[in-house]
C-alpha cells in the first residue's frame, strides 16, 4: 500500500487545483495555499476554484487555506504552481517552516525575470540541501479534471524524488514519467510557451494546417539548438515536455499563450490580450529573457526575434511574416543519432 503524506500545493490557479485534487484523490491529506484571503475562504466554503475550475467539485482531503506557514508546516512534499514573477517570494517566505528533507516540486513553466534562472535555480537558492523536482508536460487542466488520458514528466537528480512523485500523482488517468534531466525538462517547458503566441498568431489571420505544421516543426528546431548552445541535451526535447507539450499548447485556445498571441493577431494590444486572459501567460516575458540570451550566445532563433518584433517592436504582422519567409534555409534535422 502506498505511503499516505502531507502534501502542499501553493498556488490558486488551474493547475494548482488540478494537481491537488488528484494528490487528494490518491488519499493524502492535501492543503492548497492560495495568496488571496477572500479567494481562499470562499474556496474553502463553496468546495470548488470558482475562480480557474468551475464546476469542479473539490475533494473532501484538500483543504485551502490562506496562511502560507500553516499549509507548508510538517509536509513531506511541496508543489509550487506559483508564477515566475512570483515564485521566488512565495518559496523564500514558505522556507522557514518547509520541514527538513522536504521533496520541493516546481510546476512553473517560466524564468525568473531579471535574470535567466529556471525554478529549480530558485528552489535551490531558497532551500539549501532541498530535494527538488520539477513537473513538466502537456497538462491542460480542464482535461485532467475531466479525466482525460494525460501524461507528464518529473525530472530530479535524485531517483527517490521521481520514484516518490510517480506515486502520489499517478491516477487511472494520469500517468507520470521520469527524467534525470532537470535542465532540459524545465527549459523545454518554458521554450514552447513563447511558440504558442506565434501559432496563435498564425490562427487570427487564417493560416491553415500547413503552416502551423512548419511553425510547429522550425520551433522545435530552435528549442534544440538554444539548448545544444546552452549544454542542455537537445534530446530531452522530443520528450513529453518538449515536443509533447510543444504540439498541446501550439494547437489549442486551452493554453494561454496561444490566447494572447490569438488576440494579438487580431489587432488587440498587448497590454489588452494579456488583461482579458486574466491569467498570466508566462512565454509574454520569455520571450525578451530568451531573445536576449540567443543574442548573446549567437544562435540562430528567427522565430524568437519574429515574436519579440510584433510584441515589443510594434512591426507589422505582414512584415514579419514577409522577413521570415525570405530567410535563410538551413539543414532540416541538425541533429542525428549517427556516429
Amino acid at each position: 500500500m502506498t505511503q499516505k503524506n502531507t502534501i502542499a500545493v501553493l498556488g490558486g490557479g488551474s493547475f494548482g487545483t488540478a494537481i491537488a485534487n488528484i494528490i487528494a484523490g490518491n488519499g493524502h491529506d492535501t492543503r492548497q495555499w492560495m495568496r488571496n484571503a477572500d479567494k481562499a475562504a470562499k474556496c474553502q466554503e463553496a468546495r470548488e476554484n470558482s475562480f480557474y475550475l468551475p464546476g469542479v467539485p473539490l475533494h473532501e482531503n484538500v483543504q485551502v487555506t490562506s496562511d502560507l506557514q500553516a499549509a507548508v508546516q510538517d509536509c513531506e512534499i511541496v508543489f509550487v504552481a506559483i508564477p515566475s514573477s512570483s515564485f521566488r517570494e512565495v518559496v523564500r517566505l514558505s522556507a522557514p517552516s518547509l520541514q527538513e528533507n522536504c521533496i520541493l516540486v516546481s510546476t512553473t513553466k517560466g524564468i525568473e525575470p531579471g535574470g535567466f534562472k529556471f525554478m529549480s535555480n530558485v528552489l535551490h537558492e531558497e532551500v539549501p540541501g532541498a530535494r527538488v523536482g520539477v513537473l513538466s508536460g502537456p497538462n491542460f487542466a480542464k482535461e485532467i479534471v475531466a479525466n482525460h488520458y494525460t501524461a507528464t514528466v518529473v525530472a530530479s537528480e535524485q531517483e527517490d524524488v521521481c520514484r516518490t512523485i510517480q506515486q502520489v500523482l499517478h491516477s487511472d488517468t494520469f500517468r507520470v514519467y521520469s527524467s534525470e534531466d532537470v535542465f532540459g525538462v524545465e527549459l523545454a517547458g518554458s521554450l514552447k510557451n513563447i511558440y504558442a503566441i506565434v501559432t496563435g498568431m498564425a490562427a487570427a489571420i487564417g493560416v491553415g494546417q500547413n503552416t502551423n505544421s512548419l511553425l510547429i516543426t522550425r520551433s522545435l528546431a530552435e528549442m534544440m539548438r538554444f539548448a545544444d548552445a546552452l549544454g542542455a541535451d537537445p534530446m530531452s526535447l522530443i520528450g513529453l515536455a518538449g515536443v509533447g507539450d510543444l504540439i498541446l499548447t501550439c494547437s489549442s485556445d486551452l493554453s494561454r499563450n496561444y490566447r494572447v498571441g490569438y488576440m494579438v493577431g487580431q489587432g488587440k494590444p498587448l497590454e489588452q490580450a494579456i488583461a482579458d486572459i486574466g491569467q498570466v501567460a508566462e512565454g509574454v516575458n520569455t520571450v525578451k529573457l530568451i531573445k536576449h540570451k540567443a543574442d548573446e550566445l549567437g544562435v540562430y532563433m528567427p522565430l524568437v526575434s519574429a515574436i519579440h518584433a510584433i510584441l515589443f517592436e510594434k512591426c507589422p504582422i505582414p512584415e514579419v511574416i514577409k522577413g521570415l519567409m525570405s530567410g535563410a534555409q538551413t539543414f532540416d534535422v541538425a541533429y542525428s543519432v549517427k556516429n
